[in-house]
């Protein structure tokens, strides 16, 4: 099976004065295609800063992250750039949607920055929109939607170019139960239709339902089950 994320010798360490804080430790991680897969432990554990590593939203001290066996550090800012933006797919826990744009313009983000044709680019957004169940709001604005609604947009946004891996980072961390479980709902049927999903969560529930669940401990893999 092709692996679509990795990592090797990961180390991420911070100067805070005269203190050196190892927020990741020498962390090995390979992610097959067409996985779902949870990173969970608790507050401070480094989870968060492992997947903005992975994500390349932040460089690592040490190592080297592969996307699709390409790799994201030791490259221009321009070629990481083109490479998130081609093989990555974000998910947020704030949804980090532009106010001033409607849903669909958000979503259509990712295919303008790659150069794709308007008139294309809004074809592909209304799809991906009404695959998450937004046919009817492709002109409301963020301040129009409710909560769930926001993070269908967001969900659509990450997959509207079709990306190796989606990374999601507490995905229904600002949703109430009955919400969380209709997008996890949603993440599932994008997992059982071939896209790969790495989700950071403390929520039990979520975990349940990914093929393998990493438990991080003090920048460390402490467990990987199945």
């Amino acid at each position: 099976m092709a692996v679509a994320l990795s990592c090797q010798g990961l180390w991420k360490v911070y100067e805070m004065g005269d203190e050196k804080v190892q927020a990741v430790r020498g962390i090995d991680l390979e992610i097959n295609s067409g996985e779902m897969v949870a990173i969970m432990g608790p507050s401070g554990c480094g989870k968060t800063t492992l997947l903005n590593i992975l994500s390349g939203i932040d460089d690592p001290s040490a190592g080297q992250v592969m996307v699709s066996g390409k790799p994201l550090f030791g490259i221009s800012d321009d070629e990481r750039t083109d490479l998130r933006g081609r093989e990555m797919g974000f998910i947020f826990q704030k949804f980090h949607l532009l106010d001033v744009m409607s849903a669909v313009e958000n979503v259509e983000i990712p295919l303008l920055l790659m150069g794709m044709n308007p008139d294309e680019a809004r074809i592909k957004a209304n799809d991906a929109l009404s695959k998450v169940g937004l046919g009817d709001r492709f002109d409301h604005r963020p301040s129009e939607l409710s909560g769930g609604q926001q993070q269908r947009v967001s969900i659509a946004r990450a997959l509207v170019h079709n990306p190796s891996v989606i990374l999601c980072d507490e995905p229904t961390g600002n949703l109430d139960s009955t919400t969380s479980s209709q997008v996890m709902d949603l993440l599932a049927e994008l997992n059982d239709s071939g896209s790969t999903l790495v989700i950071v969560t403390h929520d039990n529930s979520i975990a349940e339902r990914c093929s393998r669940v990493i438990r991080i401990l003090d920048g460390r893999i402490l467990s990987e089950e199945e």
